[in-house]
């Protein structure tokens, strides 16, 4: 998958922050990090996590996907986002919401996006007009939805099934280990985090309704 090129991240939670009249280290606080990391992120020197992204979303009240909205993006310059990070990745997700996919997707028509710690998304399907993530899930040996073993939240209602290999979903207070055929259903909401601690991939297939 190429480069695209996408708004920059950082200042648009930089501008987006000042305009809730929240400082940095308030942002921090709510996010669990340490202001210099939220600094880092917003000047464009470090990259955000998925669970570190969608913290400072929540945190702030906006989607994830707003910060990919070309309209809103159009007075700030763009920057390019290279295949394989966590930019690009959401990016090439908010990207064109109107486009379909599908109806048969095979194998080898899907978009493949290799996220942080070990974590793999192909795209199943979209029919224009809905909210929702079509996706097959691969959590390679030792990988994790968040790399700091913190939990992350998130809006939207999630259903998944796994397929083979085991993962182990901690959800709220409560720890739960997936075999195949095993399914969970949960508003994002809740913390939540998964990982992989087998030496096989963990794959399965996942469902992810935002609220709009």
């Amino acid at each position: 998958m190429s480069p695209l090129t996408v708004p920059p991240v950082g200042a648009r939670i930089r501008q987006t922050r000042l305009a809730r009249g929240m400082s940095l280290r308030a942002l921090a606080r709510e996010v669990g990090v340490s202001a210099s990391l939220i600094s880092q992120i917003e000047t464009g020197k470090s990259q955000p996590s998925v669970s570190t992204l969608y913290a400072i979303t929540t945190a702030l009240g906006i989607s994830v996907e707003s910060l990919f909205d070309a309209g809103e993006a159009a007075a700030l310059p763009p920057v390019t986002a290279a295949p394989g990070t966590v930019l690009h990745a959401l990016a090439a997700f908010a990207a064109d919401p109107g486009r379909r996919i599908g109806p048969l997707v095979t194998p080898g028509e899907r978009e493949v996006l290799e996220l942080d710690s070990g974590v793999v998304w192909e795209r199943l399907g979209h029919v224009p007009g809905t909210d929702v993530d079509f996706l097959q899930v691969t959590y390679r040996p030792g990988g994790a939805s968040s790399s700091s073993g913190g939990l992350m939240r998130h809006t939207g209602t999630e259903y998944g099934c796994l397929t083979s290999g085991e993962l182990i979903l901690t959800l709220g207070f409560d720890e739960y280990t997936m075999r195949p055929g095993d399914a969970v259903c949960f508003e994002s909401t809740t913390p939540h985090r998964y990982r992989n601690d087998g030496d096989v991939p963990a794959v399965g297939v996942w469902f992810v309704f935002s609220d709009t």
